[in-house]
């Protein structure tokens, strides 16, 4: 894949779970959120791959690593298959390699089959509102929040703050969805749609139920809101190690774009 391609789906996922704080250094984007998840603590790289180390690249990484270690935070670099160069330069400087994740993508032009197979979800429309039943969609997030803590286990309350301060910090259209049974969320996903790509995201099951199909017909969920919002792909990021999750997307249609992975140094 094209690295200007890549540079340009790894933007545009960014702005879909947004930094609570970003800087421009020259050409690296770092980002800052008080340590809650890497994908908003971790430096982006926005130009050429990195093939020659050299005094600015040096000069960079020294900036970087001390901006982070100002906040109490490790360095993070967010790389992908354009960058080996640069991270076997960082794992000679002691940095390791972190979550290796698959970006994933369906063209929606053609993936009619998909909500054929989808009877049982309900009707979509053209513009996102809450619907009754057992599907719920939204641009916000009321009652979206509470079971996405609980099935992810996330107790700590200032987590939770942090986790409600990037999606609110998020600016492109988003779509929160809710499976219910019995009145009851028993799964929940969102999406966040920019220029034609829908970012299907916080997907979570409740962990005494999976196993039932709910992860697929999240899916078929995500897929069909996204093809009503007119986007033209539906795109996602999966760890390499989930194998339940990545053999879901490709029976559902997902094709491997590339890989990421984050490059970590303590401070």
């Amino acid at each position: 894949m094209d690295f200007k391609q890549i540079r340009y789906l790894e933007k545009i996922a960014a702005d879909g779970h947004k930094a609570l704080e970003i800087e421009e250094y020259k050409d690296w984007e770092l980002r800052f959120s008080k340590g809650y998840t890497s994908r908003a603590n971790s430096i982006r790289l926005m130009s050429d791959p990195i093939e020659e180390i050299d005094s600015e690249v040096e000069g960079k990484l020294a900036y970087a690593e001390a901006e982070y270690a100002k906040r109490g935070l490790p360095t993070i670099f967010k790389l992908t298959d354009a960058d080996k160069t640069f991270s076997d330069y960082l794992e000679s400087r002691g940095y390791t390699v972190n979550q290796p994740t698959d970006v994933m993508i369906l063209t929606l032009d053609g993936a009619d089959y998909l909500l054929k197979l989808s009877e049982n979800v309900n009707d979509m429309v053209s513009s996102i509102v809450t619907i009754s039943g057992d599907v719920n969609l939204s641009t916000t997030p009321e009652g979206w929040f509470e079971p996405y803590f609980e099935f992810e286990e996330m107790t700590d309350k200032a987590q939770q703050e942090l986790c409600k301060l990037i999606h609110s910090n998020v600016t492109i259209d988003k779509t929160y969805i809710k499976i219910l049974q019995k009145g009851r969320v028993v799964a929940v996903a969102s999406l966040a749609t920019e220029d034609g790509y829908s970012l299907l995201h916080n997907v979570v099951v409740d962990p005494t139920l999976r196993g039932q199909g709910l992860g697929k017909k999240l899916c078929y969920t995500a897929i069909s809101a996204s093809k009503s919002q007119e986007a033209d792909y539906s795109y996602l990021q999966v760890i390499e190690s989930n194998e339940v999750a990545l053999n879901l997307y490709k029976k559902l249609g997902y094709e491997k774009l590339y890989t990421y992975w984050y490059m970590k140094k303590e401070n």
